[in-house]
């Protein structure tokens, strides 16, 4: 115990130092949640908890295989080490145009993040994420990209993830007709775990090169890894100054540093105590600098955290409102470019604060410090997940969705159709569908039989504590993005609940394990739409529009099977014209 004193005494001095050069990072939580947490830094003070973390201690979580899991401590001073081959793929990255990459969930969400924080970087490639299944949406990066100037980034941890697989075939068929054969495979380069099935693609269509992941690490913990610092590589972006930075983080959030000056336990232990209280929906405000931020994060809690019927829900990309919209199930983190929240958004922080929500405010120095917020975020998810009981390294309601859609487009690739469905209604071109079970509430519940009807019904099952979300299944561009959000902040100011918009199919591999395994307080529309234009997938009977209503209906099934209160409304070709309808009816709903 004296040996711990003068330790826990002297890596207090340390961390204090390094925290001159760290991000910073305040708080102010209201009296009942302060003493809680409070009590549980002592818990873990007194038990040891953060040297049993950082010796892969499985009990700190449920006992199962969490200890396997947790490559991600070390992985920062090893990618460091390779930092010169990383370099050298960077400097034969520019002489493309493009770089565009193809993944799924944690393969994508990191690089995504790098790309909109970092930008793109003098004299080398635009860096493009594709993780999408629209047919709309991947002719879009398409036309974006020249192909016989861009260089393929496939990326997929397990080597199996559909999405991947056939935006590889896609792209791979699609440059070979611009280079040749001989030319397509030196313009591809994988990322994958040793041993993957991608890996034997890789090699059997003579990729340029692949690089490797640790089979230790999951893929919303990886960021820090290859599956991140590949891909900022190649968009020239100083991997060495990340890591270099983001080791300082590591440090600070050491074996031997006590919680007190711990800073990713300090950000899990609130956020887990909160969750405890009810204060579950995370609510991540970033400043336009770091706003890719959130999307990251998102999936970090979400599919850590979500599942055995709690968790955290993540709200991201959530406009601020005054403190009146908010209920009393939130925590507020709020991320910023030292200096870079407006004027108006600090003055309703400060009067969210004064309103008796716990706000946590987090100042990053430089873009180059963002790895530091991606081990911070990982260090306190894991604490979260130890302080709510729950496996933070599993997804088992992910794996739910994919054995859904494996099975539908299986039986497309026999039959050449997917099974039918049949509307319990349709109004003008929009079909609305729902499980026996819902559909008869929402049709007993529904005073007119027409969508505004049905949407008044759905929604009135809001009650506190809830969260609506909007799952669409539709091409993600500024005016789809800008509709869902005018959708959202009529919901949010109507039912004073916390709302939150994904985009189908890259959050079934994100927040779709909380809103499927987590509690049971979502309430969910999602919306689908006829495709203007659909895109074959070579070598495949089936089509891209046809693997994505799959997902979209394999989704539904699973949400049903879990007991959610879901709708789906499914629009027309004519996708704008389609969404103002929906939107002027919900807005009506909603009076």
């Amino acid at each position: 115990d004296a040996a711990d004193k003068v330790l826990n005494a002297v890596d207090a001095k340390r961390a204090k130092l390094l925290g001159d050069r760290l991000n910073s990072m305040s708080w102010k939580l209201p009296e009942e949640l302060d003493e809680a947490f409070g009590a549980m830094l002592e818990t873990w003070r007194a038990e040891g908890r953060i040297r049993r973390l950082w010796r892969k201690d499985s009990k700190l979580w449920t006992g199962q295989d969490e200890g396997k899991w947790l490559g991600w401590l070390d992985i920062v001073a090893t990618v460091l080490g390779e930092a010169p081959a990383l370099s050298a793929f960077g400097e034969a990255a520019a002489a493309f145009d493009h770089v565009l990459l193809l993944g799924m969930g944690g393969s994508s969400l990191g690089p995504e993040v790098l790309a909109k924080t970092f930008g793109q970087q003098a004299g080398r490639p635009t860096l493009h994420v594709l993780d999408s299944t629209d047919p709309a949406q991947i002719k879009t990066y398409e036309s974006k990209v020249d192909l016989a100037r861009t260089l393929f980034i496939v990326s997929s941890k397990s080597g199996g993830t559909l999405e991947p697989n056939i935006l590889k075939q896609y792209f791979f068929d699609r440059a070979r007709s611009v280079v040749g054969s001989d030319e397509v495979g030196k313009r591809f380069v994988a990322i994958t775990d040793p041993g993957s099935h991608m890996q034997q693609v890789a090699e059997g269509d003579g990729f340029r090169s692949i690089f490797f992941g640790s089979p230790t690490i999951g893929g919303r913990y990886s960021v820090l890894s290859n599956f991140g610092m590949a891909p900022a590589a190649a968009a020239g972006i100083n991997v060495e100054r990340i890591l270099k930075s983001t080791q300082l983080m590591v440090d600070s959030c050491g074996p031997t540093v006590p919680p007190t000056a711990n800073p990713g336990v300090l950000l899990g232990t609130i956020l887990g105590v909160a969750g405890r209280q009810g204060r579950d929906k995370v609510t991540i405000i970033a400043s336009p600098e770091l706003a890719g931020f959130g999307a990251w994060a998102e999936q970090l809690i979400a599919e850590s955290t979500g599942k055995l019927g709690k968790g955290l829900i993540p709200v991201d990309n959530e406009p601020l409102g005054p403190p009146e919209v908010y209920g009393k199930d939130r925590v507020f983190v709020s991320l910023a470019l030292a200096g870079g929240h407006s004027a108006a958004d600090k003055a309703t922080l400060d009067r969210l604060e004064a309103a008796g929500h716990p706000v946590v405010r987090i100042s990053v120095g430089d873009r180059y410090q963002l790895g530091q917020e991606f081990f911070r975020w990982e260090m306190a998810t894991a604490v979260a997940g130890s302080v709510l009981g729950v496996h933070p390294f599993d997804q088992p309601d992910v794996e739910a969705s994919k054995v859904a859609t494996k099975r539908l487009t299986s039986a497309y690739e026999e039959t050449g159709t997917l099974p039918a469905e049949q509307p319990f209604l349709e109004v003008d071109g929009i079909r609305l569908f729902a499980d026996k079970a819902n559909a008869s509430t929402l049709r007993s519940r529904a005073v007119h039989q027409s969508l505004m009807g049905v949407l008044r019904a759905h929604f009135a099952q809001l009650k506190p504590g809830d969260y609506a979300a909007l799952l669409a299944y539709i091409e993600r561009d500024q005016a789809t993005v800008e509709a869902l959000q005018r959708m959202r902040l009529a919901i949010r100011g109507a039912r004073k609940v916390a709302t939150v918009v994904g985009f189908g199919p890259r959050f079934l591999h994100s927040t779709g394990q909380a809103y499927k395994g987590g509690p049971n307080s979502g309430v969910f529309l999602q919306i689908t739409c006829d495709d203007p234009i659909d895109l074959p997938v070579p070598g495949q009977n089936y089509s891209f529009g046809a693997v994505k209503a799959a997902q979209a209906q394999g989704d539904l099934t699973v949400l049903v099977e879990r007991h959610r209160r879901a709708l789906r409304v499914h629009l027309p070709v004519d996708l704008p014209a389609g969404l103002s309808t929906l939107d002027a009816a919900l807005r009506e709903a909603l009076q």
